[in-house]
């Protein structure tokens, strides 16, 4: 599966934009929608140059895409396009290495259709060790778009 429109904007919506680079809540430098590395695998620091929108965007769904096609060879059940969506922004948001080891794909591998799926996204909800009023907030989102 790939990534569709409505997925790029329920990720951008999440992420929001910053074009300079900043720390993100777990204290890591970060620019764009969210990126912690460049589309040539650079990681972001403080120190690098300001972005505009476009190369936001563009580094955006280059490297939003290569989640999509990681969370595509992850997932071996069948999937709606609202369900990879919400995946795809999930392994965005914790990275594809956590999602390949949780127990929200372990899940879904065995029925995409569980329900305690749902607290499964809701474990994802911390940063630094402490709970973010806004990760709960996306993996909410997440999980409603997931059973949409």
């Amino acid at each position: 599966m790939i990534l569709d429109n409505k997925g790029y904007l329920f990720i951008t919506k999440h992420e929001g934009l910053r074009l300079k680079p900043y720390l993100c809540p777990a204290k890591i430098p970060t620019i764009g929608y969210g990126n912690t590395y460049y589309s040539d695998g650079k990681r972001v620091t403080l120190l690098d140059k300001d972005i505009t929108k476009q190369q936001a965007f563009e580094m955006f769904k280059e490297i939003a895409n290569r989640f999509a096609k990681r969370v595509d060879e992850l997932v071996i059940t069948e999937l709606t396009q609202n369900q990879f969506n919400a995946l795809v922004s999930f392994a965005y948001n914790v990275g594809t290495g956590n999602f390949s080891s949780s127990t929200l794909l372990k899940k879904i591998n065995k029925n995409p259709n569980d329900l305690t799926l749902k607290a499964e996204f809701l474990r994802w909800n911390k940063a630094g060790g402490k709970v973010i009023n806004g990760l709960t907030n996306r993996r909410n989102e997440e999980a409603d778009l997931y059973f949409s």
